[in-house]
């Protein structure tokens, strides 16, 4: 090279046009952050749905929670209700030499107790006296003429049921006008 030569540049040709850029990577980074890019997404888009399928799994798990409750509060108060019919029965049929008795108000006092028991757990007394015959309420075991209660109507209960919230957990018995 003499004095006045100035060395070419690497990138540019003898001609003037611009050398083909070696490679250096940058198009590959490109990529690779595209690649990473694509699959965040999908971490996230993972991420999110097992995050609502476990908000769906913990709703279920919560409403199954409560009607297993629900089924078990029913189950036992199926079985106390028989026990508060008996002790309406006997204090309805008191003899007359007994009303005063303190075995009677100690027996008076159990079924009150009992009765709490129900009004605790929110059980309501289905008592449809006079009105009209609901088969989803009411079962009749008895169908009879009557002229002084309107055909479909309950004439007399024959035994109270009983319903909790929404549900019912014993129909009541009932005559019904025909």
């Amino acid at each position: 090279m003499s004095k006045h030569e100035t060395p070419v540049d690497d990138a540019v040709e003898q001609d003037g046009t611009a050398a083909p850029a070696e490679n250096n990577g940058a198009e590959e980074t490109g990529q690779e952050l595209d690649l990473v890019k694509a699959q965040a997404q999908q971490y996230l888009e993972g991420w999110q749905r097992e995050r609502a399928e476990f908000a769906n799994y913990k709703r279920r798990m919560e409403q199954q929670q409560k009607e297993s409750y629900a089924n078990a509060t029913a189950d036992v108060l199926k079985k106390v209700i028989p026990i508060i019919d008996d002790f309406d029965r006997a204090l309805a049929n008191i003899p007359d030499d007994l009303s005063n008795s303190s075995w009677v108000s100690g027996t008076a006092m159990i079924q009150r107790k009992l009765n709490k028991v129900l009004d605790d757990f929110g059980v309501s007394v289905v008592d449809p006296q006079g009105e009209v015959f609901d088969p989803n309420l009411h079962e009749a075991v008895i169908m009879e003429d009557s002229d002084s209660v309107e055909s479909g109507h309950v004439i007399e209960v024959m035994q109270k049921g009983y319903a909790q919230s929404d549900h019912l957990i014993r129909p009541a018995l009932v005559k019904v006008a025909r």
